[in-house]
């Protein structure tokens, strides 16, 4: 049956139809459009069949999809409208697995696969559009594929159909991006869909919640299940809680990235008349694929989205809850083709607090793969071209010096030859920095598959020892294994003439030249480790690498102090030596030894974090002495040095001002201090070795080097550290709270009219006045007004119990004494 056959009556009668006529004008009058409809709608199967018979399409049609298992259902889909297989007019191409011939017109390829496609002929030769589907999970390969179409099509393709298409889009911002692209709209699902809320228990599992809404909806409503969970572990602890549970009719089918296509396939095809299934699914099912006879969704609210700690180099999964538009999207699957239920387990008042969409991944990726292709495109400055989001500044230069690490940049943070061959092999810059030292040593074939096997995620299994999973993976059958195999075969060819026979590559070796920064050694304990990073990570006590001394740590999860390791082998000193010896440090170095509280020095060899040996050296001395020193107060705290008291009200007096009146006056709170110990503590160090030999007067003169020269002579006169009396007697002030504070005894200030302040007149000084025998009678920010007010009250009470001393009727016009009685009386 041929296309025009199909087109458009013979066409499923699906809501997208009715945008036909506008999508065509939008494409035949312009380049670009912007397409939003919601699940059920068909516009992954239907748009581009509609497209492939306008006149300007003379070459293929490339519809990108997020996932393989979207990629495979929706070529088998539009292919079975043409009564074909896939691989004939429609056809798909992903990592291991392609349909693709001389007939096809239509590819459907996951996004990576395009953005190497434009890498690799960036005329698009013989495409004549290319859509964007889902394009609202944000992945990075989708945003940097777009934004080399639209590169593309500015510079070179001024022919090339853009469409960006997606179940929930913010498709305003998305019309900008494309300046100002029609922005057309499918309303309403295929079928409607009822939403009901219940609410889960903070302290229920999310596997027993969910298994107890399948048990509910099972035996309330007819139709099988699609139920939505975080990831694989929920997913697996929720079929054990079902197992045995529903009728013998049922099924449970789980649906995650790690299956093999046939598992997945599985899933989503019909089930047997008078059957019915309950498919436990991750994020995977949300968009693109229809399940047939799901009429029912259980939505936990939960996804697991990958962070990336730039700092670290570390990509950790996190739980998070979903954005409104997957919430929309996961209740769209029970209305794909029959009225259906959405059953969402959290309180429906929550669903307003959710965020709108899903972050876009460039804002919390690695993107060492993307500073390796916008490398090879010639663009270093990221703003140049048409992101949605602009890559974070520090994550890209932390991307490039990671690349310069591996050899693939330059200083000028151009390609290298080395860099260049990475880019060809279509590995992440870590492993395919591998790759190639393997092929250098002769050991591709190994390089090459424990590569592959590291970007599969469930190949060989979930063993945390990488030498045993490799071997899991050599004798696994199947085909995801054998397409895995066969990819790491492309790979050792690509390398060039290098061995492929090599069984007995050294993988802790080999992982070193991917993971230099995470060579880990023992410390703490046994299955307790610290890389070269700095970071912590723990082994579990009873596996066999928690006993090793060295590893090297391909995965982890979890936050610094609570890391897990995923994915690890152990590493030999020898092999560190031999693999690492350009990043190896050898130097002599100062300590602060926290159990005797001194300085001491060493020889050490270290990697980072790691070290890997030390020898003893003399105490040192000068600025050596003085860093280790400051290192010791970082560990220990600033209360371990003792200001004395003429060094704490000064310490107080200027952090009184910088809290009042603001710069230049510096911070001198405990953070601020430790923040800034090499500019006032260090150079005022010399010949100091221990905690115990540093004293006060060295802590106040380096307090004092924080004040700017201009102002130093401002202090006294700012926040001076005493008042003088009328009596001509000095008392502290006191600047250690919210505001200045005077304790003097009530006679010292007769005759004063005008009440003391600080900070140039400014603010005025707390006083605590005291009786003769220092104790407190009265509290005031207003002289004047007590010696006019509150004082005869005073004055009554205090003459009876201090007769010797003066009490005047008016204070003001008194003679200021600290004697019992005014000389002369």
């Amino acid at each position: 049956m041929s296309i025009t056959s199909l087109y458009p009556s013979a066409l499923p009668e699906l809501p997208i139809r009715e945008t036909f006529p506008q999508i065509v004008r939008a494409l035949s009058e312009g380049n670009r459009a912007v397409l939003a409809a919601p699940p059920g709608a068909g516009k992954t199967t239907l748009v581009p069949l509609l497209l492939l018979e306008q006149d300007w399409c003379t070459g293929k049609i490339i519809l990108l999809e997020p996932r393989r298992l979207a990629a495979r259902a929706a070529a088998g889909r539009m292919a079975s409208l043409l009564d074909q297989q896939p691989g004939e007019t429609v056809g798909y191409r992903m990592r291991l697995d392609n349909r693709i011939s001389a007939k096809t017109r239509i590819e459907v390829v996951t996004e990576g696969v395009f953005a190497r496609m434009v890498l690799e002929d960036p005329e698009l030769t013989g495409i004549s559009a290319v859509l964007f589907d889902e394009f609202h999970e944000r992945s990075l390969d989708a945003d940097f594929g777009l934004a080399l179409a639209l590169d593309v099509q500015a510079g070179l393709r001024e022919d090339l159909r853009i469409v960006v298409m997606s179940a929930t889009l913010d498709i305003e911002r998305i019309s900008g991006l494309l300046q100002g692209a029609p922005m057309i709209r499918s309303e309403g699902r295929a079928y409607p869909v009822e939403v009901r809320y219940k609410d889960r228990p903070g302290d229920e599992r999310i596997e027993d919640a969910v298994a107890k809404a399948v048990l509910d909806a099972h035996g309330q409503e007819s139709g099988s299940i699609l139920a939505f969970l975080p990831g694989q572990a929920e997913i697996l602890r929720t079929a054990e809680r079902l197992e045995g549970r529903l009728a013998g009719d049922t099924s449970i089918v789980p649906l995650f990235g790690n299956l093999s296509q046939k598992e997945q396939d599985l899933a989503i095809r019909p089930c047997p008349p008078g059957k019915r299934k309950v498919v436990l699914a991750t994020s995977i099912a949300e968009t693109s694929i229809t399940i047939d006879g799901v009429r029912i969704v259980i939505d936990s609210g939960q996804q697991r989205l990958p962070v990336f700690e730039p700092s670290t180099g570390i990509t950790r999964l996190e739980t998070t809850r979903v954005s409104q538009a997957a919430a929309d999207q996961r209740a769209g699957r029970a209305g794909r083709t029959e009225p259906g239920v959405a059953i969402r387990l959290w309180h429906q008042g929550q669903t307003a607090a959710l965020p709108a969409f899903a972050p876009a991944q460039i804002l919390s990726s690695d993107l060492s793969g993307l500073a390796l292709d916008m490398a090879h495109w010639g663009v270093r400055d990221a703003s140049v071209l048409a992101f949605l989001d602009q890559p974070p500044a520090p994550a890209l230069a932390e991307a490039r010096q990671l690349l310069r690490m591996l050899g693939a940049l330059d200083a000028l943070d151009a390609l290298t030859a080395k860099g260049r061959l990475m880019r060809e092999l279509a590995l992440p810059p870590r492993l395919a920095a591998m790759a190639i030292s393997g092929a250098e040593d002769g050991h591709a074939t190994t390089a090459c598959k424990l590569a592959v096997l590291m970007t599969e995620q469930g190949l060989g299994g979930n063993a945390i020892d990488l030498e045993e999973r490799l071997r899991r993976f050599d004798r696994e059958k199947g085909e995801r294994a054998e397409a895995a195999r066969k990819l790491a075969g492309r790979l050792v060819k690509s390398l060039g003439n290098s061995p492929i026979n090599d069984q007995n590559g050294n993988i802790g070796a080999l992982l070193l030249h991917a993971y230099p920064d995470r060579v880990a050694i023992q410390r703490g304990g046994h299955g307790r480790f610290v890389m070269a990073n700095g970071r912590g990570a723990a082994v579990h006590e009873t596996e066999r690498l928690a006993g090793a001394r060295m590893l090297v740590i391909a995965d982890l999860t979890g936050r610094a102090a609570q890391a897990r390791v995923l994915a690890a082998t152990e590493v030999s000193r020898a092999d560190v030596d031999a693999e690492l010896a350009d990043v190896i440090e050898r130097r002599d170095e100062g300590f602060f030894d926290m159990s005797s509280r001194q300085v001491r020095a060493r020889r050490v060899v270290r990697i980072g974090a790691v070290l890997l040996d030390e020898s003893p050296l003399p105490r040192p001395t000068g600025a050596a002495a003085a860093e280790a020193l400051a290192d010791g107060i970082r560990q220990l705290g600033l209360q371990v040095l003792d200001f004395g008291r003429d060094g704490s009200q000064l310490r107080d007096r200027i952090g009184f001002l910088h809290r009042t009146v603001g710069e230049p006056w510096p911070d001198v709170a405990d953070e601020a201090l430790l923040a800034r110990l090499e500019e006032w503590f260090v150079p005022f160090q010399g010949g100091k070795t221990s905690l115990d030999s540093i004293d006060a007067g060295s802590l106040a003169e380096g307090l004092r080097s924080l004040l700017p020269h201009e102002i130093r002579q401002d202090l006294g006169r700012m926040a001076p550290s005493h008042f003088e009396a009328p009596t001509g007697q000095r008392h502290p002030i006191r600047y250690d709270g919210a505001e200045p504070v005077l304790t003097i005894r009530v006679q010292e200030l007769f005759g004063l009219t005008k009440h003391p302040s600080v900070a140039g007149g400014r603010l005025p000084l707390l006083l605590e006045l005291t009786s003769p025998a220092h104790r407190p009678i009265q509290t005031t920010r207003d002289l004047p007004g007590f010696w006019s007010g509150s004082w005869k009250d005073v004055r009554a009470d205090m003459r009876g119990r201090y007769p010797r001393h003066p009490w005047p009727e008016d204070p003001a016009a008194a003679m200021p004494t600290n004697r019992a009685k005014p000389r002369g009386t």
